[in-house]
């Protein structure tokens, strides 16, 4: 599949607004679980960083480095995923991949539907793996794996 759409079309101003004031960036001082996103291909580098409640994310913070579509995923996972379980959040970054692969976006409920300014990303294959970057790392870091890549 050839990336064929316009380059406007994905950057929505919900998607730059995302990227240039991130929600909940920064380390924070204290935290239990931490992973790094690297994709190589792209030069995106996504740190997050999240403290737990039992089973629940109570707080989730990240530093990105990268294109405007790695800053506003990382932007939206930390707002999203606090108050979820480890599986709940698993599950909403599979959804948000599902989201940028196949340009379906029309959940009902409000997060998911936050995720759908990720749906144009499916004409621009290469770039899936900037909205995938952070959620992957959310993974790996609720895994105990310190590292992530995107290859």
């Amino acid at each position: 599949m050839s990336e064929t759409g316009d380059i406007a079309d994905l950057y929505s101003m919900t998607l730059r607004d995302l990227a240039r004031d991130p929600a909940h960036k920064g380390r924070p001082e204290a935290f239990d679980a931490t992973a790094r996103g690297d994709n190589p291909m792209c030069g995106d580098r996504v740190d997050i960083y999240v403290t737990l409640d039992g089973d629940r994310i109570r707080e989730a913070r990240h530093v990105a480095r990268g294109c405007e579509i790695c800053q506003a995923s990382a932007s939206l996972l930390a707002e999203l995923v606090p108050g979820r379980t480890q599986a709940e959040a698993h599950a909403l970054g599979q959804r948000a991949g599902e989201i940028a692969k196949s340009g379906a976006g029309n959940d009902t409920t409000d997060e998911l539907h936050r995720l759908s300014i990720f749906a144009v990303v499916h004409k621009f294959p290469s770039r899936v793996k900037c909205v995938t970057l952070a959620w992957n790392a959310l993974d790996a870091a609720l895994s105990g794996v310190k590292e992530t890549s995107s290859e």
